[in-house]
C-alpha cells in the first residue's frame, strides 16, 4: 500500500475539514439558503409570532360544539389548520436560523419561543379528535353529504372514524393518557443508558497511540482497511454493553410487555395488528415481505462469500462486512460537478422534474458548505407556504453527491404536494416519503454505473449500492423478524430473558448472512442495543419504501407505459390516502411479494457485476 491508508485519509480529511471550516460570514451567499423567503427579517417573524399568540385562544370557542352544525365544524377545522400552518412556518424559520450557527443566542431564543407557543397551539386544538369520536358516525356522514366545503376533510374524518372501535371511554382514555410517562419510560431509560451512562474504552490506532472509542469513530473504523483495528474496536465496543446486559434485557422485555398491554386494552389481537393499524396496513403485508426475504437469501450469502475471498480471509467476521475491498478508493467531486451529475442522472424523470431540479439546486433552497457552529449532516425541511430547504455539509465525497440526490428528492416531493394537497394532507407517511428520495438515488446509481469508465469509481458505486440494499433493506427485515419473534413470545404466554434475546437475534443474524459469516457472543447483543426496538414494528417501513423505490426507478428506466406519469402523480400526493393505496397509484403493489423479490433480484445482479469487476485483471 502506497501512502496513507483509506482510514488514515478519512481521519486526516476529517481533521482538515474541521480546521478549514469557515465562519458563516466567509461563505459566498450563492452557497447559502435564503431564509428571507420565509420571513424577510426577524422583526417580521416577531409580528407573525404575536399574531399567532393572539389568535390561538379562538379555538376555545368551538370546544364542545362540533356536533352543532357542519358550518361550525368546518370553521373549527379551518382555523386549526391555519394556526398549525403558521406555527409550523415560525418553527421552521427559527430552527433553520439556529442550524446556521448553534452558537448564536438570538437564534436559540427564537427556537425556544416557538417551541413553547407551538405546544400551546397543539394543546388548544387537542380536543378536536376526541370530540369528533363522540359524534355519531351517521351525523358526520350527513355533514359531509350536505356541506361541499367539508369534502376536503373527508379522508381525515373517515380515517378517524375507522379507529373508533379501538377508542375507549373518556375515563379510560384519560387513565391511559396519564399513564403516558410510564409507558414512555422504557425508551427514555434506554436512551439514558445508551447515550448517557455508557462510555467506551480505547484501542490502539495505526501508530500505536490510544484512540478513545465513540459510536461515530467505531463506525468509521468498521469501514477502514485495518483489520486489527476493526477487531479491537468491535470487542472493545461490545465489552461495554456486557456490563449493562441484564438491565438492557429487562428494560426491553418491559417495553414489549407494555406493547402487548396497549394492544390488548385497545382490543387488537396482536401487537402487530395494533402497530400497523395506524396506517391501515394489513398484517399480511408485513408477513409477506419477511417470507419473501427468507425465500431469497442466497444473494446475500454469495456477497459474504465474495467478501471473504476478496479480503483473503480464513474466517469472515461481522467486523469485516463493511471493510474496503482494496480498489474502492475515494474520489472527490466539486459542487458544480455534483449538481451536473445529479441532473444528468435524473433526466429520466422528465422535463418538468429536471426544470424544477435546477430551480431547487440554484435558487436559495440549499445551504451547501460546512461552517463553524452549523448543524452537521444533511436534511430537508420547509413549510407549506414557502419553498423547501436543504441543509448539507458538502465535502466532495461520493456519499455527499448521493445525499444531494436524496434530499432534493424529498424537497421536490414536498414542492409538488403543496401544488395539489390542502394543508391537512401536507407531508408524507414514512415509507412513502422514502420512495421519493431513494428512487432518485437508484436512478443516479444506475446512471453512474452505466457512464463510469473508471474501474475504481465503478467499484465504489457498486459497493455503495450493495451496502445500501443491505443496510436499508435486508437489515431492516432481519430486525423486523426479531421484533416479531419477541412480541409473539409474549403473546403466546412466554417469558423474555437475556438468553431468549441473545439466541433469537443470533439465529436470525446467522440465517440472513449464511454459513460464511462466523458469529461470536458479541453478535448476540444487537437485539438489546437497538433504539428502534422500542418503537414496535417501525423499521419494516424502511425496507418496504426502499423496495418500492427500486421497482419505480426500474419501471421509469425501462420506459414502461404510464410508469413516469403514475410516479409523477405519486409525487403530488401527501397523506390524503392510505400509504398502500398511494403506492398502488405509483404502480407498486406492496401487498404482494413482487417488490421484495425484484429488489432481491437487483441485489443479486449487483453482486454478480461486482464479482465480475473484481475478477478483472
Amino acid at each position: 500500500m502506497i501512502g496513507l491508508s483509506a482510514f488514515a485519509i478519512l481521519l486526516f480529511a476529517g481533521s482538515l475539514w474541521a480546521q478549514a471550516a469557515k465562519e458563516r460570514s466567509e461563505i459566498d451567499p450563492q452557497y447559502k439558503w435564503k431564509l428571507e423567503d420565509i420571513y424577510p427579517t426577524v422583526e417580521s417573524w416577531n409580528s407573525a409570532f404575536a399574531a399567532l399568540e393572539a389568535a390561538t385562544p379562538r379555538l376555545e370557542a368551538f370546544k364542545g360544539r362540533l356536533s352543532e352544525s357542519p358550518a361550525l365544524l368546518l370553521q373549527c377545522l379551518e382555523l386549526n389548520d391555519s394556526l398549525s400552518s403558521l406555527s409550523h412556518r415560525l418553527r421552521v424559520y427559527a430552527n433553520l436560523k439556529l442550524d446556521e450557527d448553534k452558537r448564536v443566542g438570538a437564534s436559540q431564543e427564537l427556537a425556544d419561543r416557538i417551541l413553547s407557543l407551538g405546544s400551546r397551539v397543539s394543546s388548544a386544538g387537542s380536543f378536536i379528535d376526541p370530540e369528533l369520536l363522540t359524534i355519531d358516525s351517521t351525523k358526520i356522514q350527513e355533514f359531509l353529504r350536505t356541506t361541499p366545503k367539508l369534502q376536503v376533510y373527508r379522508f381525515y374524518l373517515e380515517n378517524l372514524l375507522r379507529t373508533k372501535a379501538h377508542v375507549l371511554s373518556d375515563k379510560e382514555e384519560d387513565i391511559l393518557a396519564k399513564a403516558g410517562p410510564v409507558t414512555n419510560s422504557f425508551i427514555n431509560t434506554f436512551n439514558i443508558i445508551d447515550n448517557g451512562d455508557i462510555s467506551f474504552g480505547t484501542i490502539k490506532d495505526e501508530k500505536g497511540n490510544d484512540l478513545q472509542l465513540t459510536k461515530g469513530r467505531t463506525s468509521v473504523i468498521m469501514r477502514g482497511p485495518d483489520r486489527r483495528m476493526r477487531r479491537d474496536a468491535f470487542y472493545e465496543f461490545n465489552k461495554t454493553y456486557w456490563k449493562y446486559i441484564n438491565g438492557l434485557a429487562a428494560n426491553l422485555a418491559a417495553s414489549v410487555n407494555k406493547d402487548y398491554f396497549l394492544a390488548q386494552v385497545r382490543s387488537y389481537p396482536t401487537c402487530l395488528d395494533w402497530s400497523l393499524d395506524g396506517y391501515n396496513v394489513p398484517t399480511s403485508v408485513f408477513r409477506n415481505i419477511i417470507a419473501a426475504a427468507n425465500a431469497n437469501l442466497a444473494p446475500l450469502h454469495k456477497w459474504a462469500s465474495i467478501r471473504k475471498r476478496i479480503l483473503g480471509l480464513d474466517t469472515l467476521r461481522s467486523y469485516d462486512l463493511y471493510a474496503p475491498l482494496g480498489t474502492d478508493v475515494p474520489k472527490t467531486y466539486t459542487w458544480e460537478e455534483a449538481k451536473q451529475i445529479v441532473a444528468a442522472g435524473l433526466t429520466p424523470m422528465g422535463k418538468t422534474y429536471s426544470t424544477d431540479l435546477q430551480m431547487g439546486m440554484n435558487s436559495g433552497w440549499i445551504d451547501v458548505y460546512e461552517s463553524r457552529g452549523k448543524e452537521s449532516g444533511g436534511y430537508n425541511w420547509g413549510t407549506y407556504t414557502s419553498h423547501p430547504y436543504i441543509l448539507l455539509n458538502y465535502n466532495g465525497s461520493l456519499e455527499e453527491v448521493f445525499t444531494l440526490a436524496h434530499e432534493i428528492g424529498h424537497a421536490l416531493h414536498a414542492h409538488y404536494q403543496k401544488q395539489r394537497e390542502p394543508y391537512i394532507y401536507y407531508g408524507s407517511y414514512m415509507f412513502t416519503a422514502e420512495v421519493a428520495s431513494t428512487c432518485n438515488e437508484a436512478l443516479l446509481m444506475k446512471h453512474m454505473l452505466a457512464k463510469s469508465k473508471d474501474k475504481k469509481e465503478k467499484v465504489l458505486i457498486l459497493k455503495r449500492y450493495i451496502e445500501q440494499i443491505i443496510g436499508t433493506f435486508y437489515t431492516q427485515l432481519w430486525y423486523s423478524e426479531f421484533e416479531l419473534a419477541i412480541h409473539e413470545q409474549v403473546e403466546k404466554g412466554g417469558a423474555l430473558s437475556v438468553d431468549f434475546f441473545r439466541k433469537s437475534f443470533r439465529d436470525i443474524y446467522q440465517k440472513y448472512w449464511g454459513p460464511e459469516l462466523v458469529l461470536d457472543t458479541n453478535n448476540e447483543l444487537g437485539g438489546m442495543r437497538v433504539y428502534h426496538f422500542y418503537r414496535p414494528y417501525y423499521v419494516y417501513q424502511y425496507a418496504l419504501g426502499y423496495a418500492a423505490a427500486q421497482v419505480v426507478s426500474q419501471r421509469i428506466l425501462n420506459k414502461e407505459k404510464g410508469a413516469l406519469e403514475a410516479y409523477q402523480q405519486f409525487l403530488y400526493t401527501g397523506s390524503s390516502d392510505y400509504p398502500i393505496d398511494i403506492l398502488k397509484e405509483a404502480g407498486v403493489d406492496v401487498t404482494t411479494p413482487e417488490p421484495v423479490a425484484r429488489t432481491i433480484k437487483l441485489f443479486g445482479e449487483l453482486v454478480d457485476e461486482m464479482e465480475k469487476l473484481l475478477n478483472e485483471k
